[in-house]
């Protein structure tokens, strides 16, 4: 009915519906010869016929990973069974009752027919059909499997008992896609400009489709996804080729269907399609007693055991059995030297007679300076906000590198290349495995790596952001002083081929420096207490730039200036004409050290509440639970007197906690650590 519905709606404002054929791909304007990424011109039918379209949206349900795959289009969505019964109809139900869910018993139950729906989110699904889903299939049913789930069902039937007595009407299972992530994929794709995808609903697709279809269409009208909804987790190019394998389909399934009931806890990692990705330190790694996390696919250290072999006791929402571990390795990075493993971290080589000028465009700082300087800058829409948060190194006049979190991995390639046209000279070339990064933090890292070397890394010799290709044992390597954790710091771009010789040479005179392995647990307490920004976490798609603090990141005055920088310049000056911002990102300190944040938590001015925790850590150097929020008033101006002039709260479950708020960091304000 509500497909119906809309159709009949569409056609009164004359959208044109075929039916009785398939489309077989799109059609586009690629171009093998050229660099740029193709746009898309049309769909080709099942009948033969083209019809000419400037943009197209992937909507195939089930059948859009295939439908992708002939244009090169990466949409990992696999079908999994899914399960329901329906019961005989009974005078008891009334058709008015709301869903009820049972996460423990992985059932949700509402009236449907005269009687009740039970369906079934088992703790581990069934992939099914991973070679494709047939052309045929609309509707279709799948034999259940009455072994596996007959269980499900009698516990099921445990929360409505009267259920067991009234009678089946029908046990139905049909397939239902799931997406690595248990997220939707939507928007434009990274392969080809204007194929837009709305896919891997995840069993929502009626209840978000309208929601998604509004999203569609202002991200189709505008060029740009609308800057009222935050869209980094549904985003379409967050997604890599690999996973479009059947064997990681199979397994990462199945547990997405799976994760439909259990606890979220704040450090829950997927158990499936592990290790596929590895540093090429990881075997050293795990012999430090390394506990892993999934990054993006890698391997990557959360925290490290000083006891033996890190094992994950239980998952929990207060302190585990590894938060002693994290103090230490946070405390050592603070007060002598800590080792992280970054080879996670997105790197591209961008070269060629237009490459300073393309990245210059993009970046709201000067990129395209000095030749050996690392710049960090961030890239905006025409609306000034953000798009991406990276560093650009210029190693020499022809040549960058392009460093960004995993995360942002093909949405900083694909900006990169939608700039190319046919008569730029210009490439771009993803090195991440090409190199091993090696992030040496804290107060002792310059005598540490300097014992290690014969370049002069003092602070006259090898100032803040200078970078260098150096000697360390038999390899040559590329040293940035750069910090992302507040100390005096260097990273350490190694050839994947040397990284094993170098880390040995690092950590056997690390014995001297008390050095001391770090994770990511470590890392992002140490990032959180200098109040950086992490994008996809504490700022998105949906702020400006100086709303995130980040205007000192633009140089106005560059030839050329920067997208977005109209924007900038109307936002400061408007600012400054009404005595500040309406929306500002600030830090959040809790005063009592016991709570911890972990994100969403309600902050409250003077008792009322104005915003929530977006991303939280401890604080172990500042003594308490510290996080960032977007405050946002739409009487007053959020300026220094906002903060100082009101009593400021959070609440942690049923608590409120006193808590200090600022607008600078609270750790060095001054970067005199950084500086050092």
């Amino acid at each position: 009915d509500a497909t119906m519905a809309l159709a009949r709606g569409a056609k009164m404002r004359g959208v044109r519906i075929v039916e009785g054929v398939s489309v077989s791909e799109m059609t586009t304007d690629a171009d093998a010869s050229s660099g740029r990424i193709p746009r898309v011109t049309g769909v080709k039918l099942s009948s033969g016929e083209t019809v000419g379209a400037s943009a197209v949206v992937n909507c195939a349900g089930m059948w859009a990973r295939q439908l992708a795959e002939k244009n090169g289009v990466v949409v990992p969505n696999q079908a999994a069974e899914h399960y329901y019964l329906i019961t005989e109809p009974f005078s008891e139900v009334d058709p008015s009752w709301p869903v009820v869910e049972d996460s423990s018993k992985c059932v949700y139950i509402r009236p449907e027919g005269g009687g009740l729906m039970l369906g079934l989110f088992e703790r581990k699904g069934a992939p099914w059909n991973l070679e494709g889903i047939p052309k045929d299939f609309s509707f279709g049913e799948v034999n259940p499997d009455w072994d596996r789930m007959g269980p499900y069902l009698e516990e099921a039937m445990e929360r409505v008992p009267i259920t067991a007595n009234v009678g089946a009407k029908s046990f139905f299972c049909g397939p239902e896609s799931f997406t690595p992530d248990g997220n939707p994929i939507v928007g434009e794709s990274a392969e080809i400009r204007n194929y837009f995808v709305a896919a891997g609903l995840n069993s929502i697709g009626i209840l978000t489709g309208g929601g998604i279809g509004k999203l569609l269409a202002q991200w189709i009208r505008d060029g740009m996804p609308p800057s009222d909804t935050d869209v980094t987790a549904i985003d379409a190019t967050r997604f890599h080729r690999y996973q479009n394998n059947p064997r990681y389909r199979a397994e990462r399934a199945g547990e997405t269907l799976g994760n439909t009931y259990k606890v979220h806890y704040p450090d829950k990692q997927p158990k499936s399609c592990r290790g596929g990705r590895r540093s090429a330190l990881h075997d050293r790694l795990a012999e430090q007693n390394a506990y892993f996390r999934d990054v993006s696919g890698w391997e990557s250290p959360s925290w490290y055991s000083p006891q033996g072999p890190a094992v994950l006791e239980k998952e929990s929402f207060g302190r585990e059995t590894w938060f002693p571990y994290w103090k230490e390795e946070h405390d050592a990075c603070r007060n002598s030297v800590a080792l992280f493993d970054m080879s996670f971290m997105s790197k591209f080589l961008v070269q060629g007679r237009d490459a300073g000028r393309i990245l210059n465009r993009l970046s709201t700082a000067n990129v395209d300076g000095g030749s050996g300087t690392i710049t960090y800058t961030q890239w905006l829409n025409k609306h000034g906000r953000m798009e991406a948060d990276l560093t650009v190194t210029k190693l020499d006049p022809l040549t960058y590198m392009v460093i960004a979190t995993d995360t942002q991995h093909n949405q900083v390639e694909t900006k990169i290349r939608r700039q190319f046209s046919d008569d730029y000279n210009v490439s771009i070339r993803d090195v991440t495995g090409a190199y091993c990064q090696i992030n040496l933090q804290g107060p002792r890292s310059r005598d540490l790596l300097q014992s290690v070397t014969t370049q002069d890394l003092s602070g006259d010799a090898f100032p803040f952001r200078r970078v260098a290709e150096i000697d360390i044992g038999y390899a040559k390597v590329l040293v940035a002083r750069i910090t992302y954790v507040g100390e005096l710091g260097f990273e350490i771009y190694i050839p994947t081929e040397s990284a094993a010789h170098v880390y040995d040479l690092i950590t056997c005179a690390g014995q001297s420096y008390d050095l001391r392995h770090a994770g990511l647990r470590a890392l992002g307490s140490l990032r959180m207490e200098k109040a950086y920004r992490d994008y996809g976490h504490d700022m998105d798609n949906t702020d400006h730039l100086l709303e995130v603090g980040l205007g000192f990141t633009c140089d106005f005055p560059k030839e050329g200036g920067f997208i977005g920088m109209e924007s900038v310049l109307e936002s400061k000056t408007r600012a400054k004409a009404e005595g500040g911002l309406g929306k500002r990102l600030a830090q959040v300190l809790v005063k009592d050290p016991v709570p911890l944040l972990h994100h969403g938590e309600v902050l409250r001015r003077n008792g009322v509440r104005v915003s929530e925790i977006r991303s939280a850590s401890y604080g172990h150097t500042l003594g308490g639970a510290v996080g960032l929020s977007m405050l946002e008033s739409a009487d007053d101006p959020i300026n220094k007197s906002y903060i100082t002039d009101a009593e400021w709260e959070v609440e942690v479950g049923n608590e409120l906690y006193p808590c200090k708020v600022s607008l600078r960091p609270l750790y060095d304000p001054k970067n005199e650590r950084i500086k050092a």
